[in-house]
């Protein structure tokens, strides 16, 4: 199991991570990143890639 974290302070809400995301784990809320799926996240640390802004953090737990 893998648990995401979003920095809100560092957060664009570019929306990177919530288009590339394959599990529909990311959502963009209130004009930031914010994790709805936390169970549905696979570790493949695409939204890290992605993230320009080094707001997500994935750690497996």
């Amino acid at each position: 199991m893998f648990e995401v974290t979003i920095d809100k302070d560092k957060c664009t809400g570019c929306e990177e991570c919530v288009d590339v995301c394959p599990s529909d784990v990311l959502e963009i809320v209130d004009g930031k990143s914010e994790v709805v799926e936390p169970e549905e996240c696979l570790g493949c640390e695409s939204c890290l890639e992605v993230c320009e802004a080094e707001a997500i953090t994935v750690e497996e737990v």
